[in-house]
């Protein structure tokens, strides 16, 4: 059961799933209408909305016209297991990698680009400090 719920404006709601689903290991819980649905993936619940997805939605625009758009620098970021294979796998599945992998003090890391521009980074944690607790229990791809 998801414990974390992160929404992201997405451009086209069937491509992030797409690309949620097959390259990062979520799984699809909910996608009642073209603009919304929402993805898990371990603790993480992911809320896809539409710009402008209506009255009531996360993409709503707000009091002042202003309509949500995807892209920033804010981000998730999900533990990977080998972080060299699976950029490996993402280059040739051509998703996009703001640029090389960084080693930092806790890990190695590296952004990708959902469809819509979204950041995602993946971390590979190379000391125990920085490992997420309960690790056995999240999906490795």
């Amino acid at each position: 059961m998801a414990t974390v719920s992160v929404r992201y404006i997405v451009d086209d709601v069937d491509a992030a799933i797409a690309f949620y689903c097959q390259h990062l290991g979520f799984e699809e819980q909910l996608h009642p209408a073209p603009t919304f649905a929402i993805l898990s993936r371990g603790d993480l619940r992911l809320v896809l909305s539409a710009p402008g997805g209506g009255p009531g939605g996360g993409g709503q625009a707000m009091p002042d016209g202003t309509v949500p758009e995807p892209g920033g620098w804010n981000r998730f970021s999900l533990e990977v297991a080998d972080l060299a294979d699976m950029v490996e796998r993402l280059r040739a599945a051509g998703v996009q990698l703001r640029g090389n992998v960084i080693t930092g003090v806790g890990g190695n890391q590296v952004l990708i680009d959902d469809p819509s521009g979204n950041p995602v980074e993946l971390f590979e944690p190379t000391r125990g400090e920085a490992r997420l607790a309960g690790r056995e229990q999240q999906q490795r791809r």
